[in-house]
């Protein structure tokens, strides 16, 4: 059975970031978020207990991940290690989009 997820039918959750995340996918191993930040929007820097991973689908911004900071831009990955204070915020006019993807599954932030 191919199960599709169409992400205008994925309700936007409620995060402490209070942006546009949602969860279009989660299991035991992995779980896949897409996340759209605005025009100076940002998430708030956090810590999470598995890595992460980043894939830039439009946009471009600032991604820090502990005292580094690095531009980023469509497609690219960046890597994110668990227990590293990490954020990412928009530093462009049109929006940044990414997938961010943990494996396995973090527990609730």
């Amino acid at each position: 059975m191919i199960n599709v997820v169409k992400y205008e039918n994925v309700p936007i959750a409620d995060t402490p970031h209070q942006v546009d995340v949602r969860q279009l996918f989660e299991n035991d191993h992995v779980a896949v978020v897409e996340i759209k930040l605005g025009h100076g929007q940002g998430l708030k820097k956090h810590v999470t207990p598995v890595d992460a991973l980043f894939y830039i689908i439009e946009g471009h911004g600032i991604i820090e991940i502990g005292e580094e900071q690095e531009q980023v831009s469509s497609d690219m990955l960046i890597i994110s290690p668990r227990g590293i204070p990490h954020t990412m915020r928009n530093e462009g006019d049109e929006p940044l989009r990414f997938l961010v993807i943990k494996a396995p599954a973090a527990e609730a932030e």
